[in-house]
């Protein structure tokens, strides 16, 4: 079974990053972190005393309980991803991940050296691997002489901003440890569910506690992008505490570690006070609103996009515009990432960033880009009543409808007639 390789095509070959929330910092964040300014001295790999309990805490409010020696903090999650990576499959073993995934999953099992499987997921959501398609897929690459170890896979998943329903999630961690394969769960978009009421979520730990390994970046919802801290939680077993002393080791061969200053603000988001937890639920609604407001424009314009359910970003297929986008020179996902990005002023990083094919014409759209001008202007978003109404949002998303627009104009009159 021939693996997914990396396409050499556009000026980055990987990326993007996580979606920023387009906020200013919170001011209780920036004064810890400002008050830990001074502290010269080096953090412990894996993380301080003080950071793992307030990491335990995190994980046990989520209902997965845990002690400190069943967690580790790194400079962010692709660090720990890397780490997990290497000591799960750095061997010669192989790696399987849904299609489309994080745009930062596949690349570091390729810098070691590890084949990569894309594995197709289900017409209703992205991150979790269709469960017959991954008994395929395990069963080829065997059939090849691979050896399929590891299985990374999201619950609420980036880029698609959808939620897997729990009955695809049993099926899909039931098949996957049926056949051997340990799991780890990247679950940094947990908390930005848009209706958290109305849309369950499980993790694998709760469903195969002894072989799944959840890593959770704080970008996602606790910290800014640009602070990297992410914190590990390791099985409570034998081959759990052994994974987690060899990705210490991994982790202490790459130095690392996360600054003084960032440890102290990733203790204070972890630990969830008022502040943090206030602004958090009010940066959801906020994206959850332009989140809806996005998808509206994609649909209204002819292309198609699951309704997001989490996160601040957005799937589009913009497959049904193809003729108009082949008249301005558009064939594959890279040239319809350069001329989004132009035509829309913010990023649309093409499919093929995330795994999918070049030729489908897709783009991820983060919401965080239609959050402009000064941090007054974007701060009054999280405080007004209709933030899609404050002029300089209305601006951004009258913009984005418009470029929209042109397109499904432009594919109209490139249709034959009847």
């Amino acid at each position: 079974m021939r693996r997914t390789e990396p396409e050499d095509h556009g000026p980055v070959r990987y990326g993007p990053p996580l979606p920023a929330d387009g906020l200013p910092v919170l001011p209780e964040l920036s004064a810890v972190l400002a008050g830990a300014a001074h502290r010269a001295e080096a953090q412990p790999v894996g993380g301080a005393p003080a950071l793992l309990e307030a990491a335990c805490g995190y994980f046990t409010r989520r209902g997965l309980a845990c002690v400190p020696d069943q967690v580790a903090v790194g400079s962010g999650a692709p660090a720990l991803l890397l780490a997990l990576t290497a000591a799960l499959a750095g061997d010669g073993a192989d790696v399987l991940v849904p299609r489309p995934c994080a745009a930062w999953w596949a690349p570091y099992a390729r810098l070691l050296g590890r084949p990569v499987y894309h594995v197709p997921t289900p017409a209703e959501s992205g991150g979790v691997p269709d469960p017959y398609a991954l008994l395929e897929t395990v069963r080829r690459v065997r059939a090849e002489g691979g050896d399929p170890r590891l299985l990374v896979l999201s619950v609420a998943d980036d880029p698609t901003a959808t939620v897997a329903p729990p009955e695809l999630l049993h099926e899909t961690v039931e098949a996957a440890t049926a056949e051997g394969l340990h799991l780890v769960s990247d679950e940094t978009w947990r908390d930005t569910l848009h209706a958290p009421h109305a849309t369950v979520l499980l993790s694998p730990a709760e469903m195969q506690p002894d072989r799944v390994t959840v890593v959770t970046d704080l970008g996602g919802s606790l910290l800014p992008p640009g602070w990297p801290a992410a914190v590990a939680r390791f099985p409570a077993t034998g081959d759990g505490r052994h994974l987690h002393a060899r990705v210490l080791d991994i982790l202490t061969a790459l130095d690392a570690r996360i600054a003084a200053p960032v440890a102290a603000a990733a203790g204070y988001a972890l630990d969830e006070p008022p502040p943090v937890t206030e602004r958090r639920e009010a940066a959801v609604r906020l994206h959850a609103r332009l989140a809806a407001a996005v998808h509206a424009a994609v649909v209204a314009a002819g292309a198609l996009a699951r309704p997001p359910q989490a996160g601040r970003h957005l799937y589009a297929d913009l497959a049904p515009l193809r003729a108009s986008l082949t008249a301005q020179g558009v064939g594959d996902a890279q040239e319809l990432e350069d001329l989004l990005t132009a035509r829309l002023g913010m990023p649309a990083p093409g499919g093929h960033r995330f795994g999918d094919d070049l030729g489908a014409l897709r783009v991820r759209l983060a919401t965080g880009s239609l959050l402009r001008g000064t941090d007054e202007d974007r701060a009054e978003c999280l405080m007004s009543p209709e933030p899609l109404e404050l002029p300089h949002v209305e601006r951004a998303l009258i913009s984005l409808r418009s470029a929209l627009d042109d397109l499904r104009d432009d594919a109209q009159r490139w249709e034959p007639p009847r």
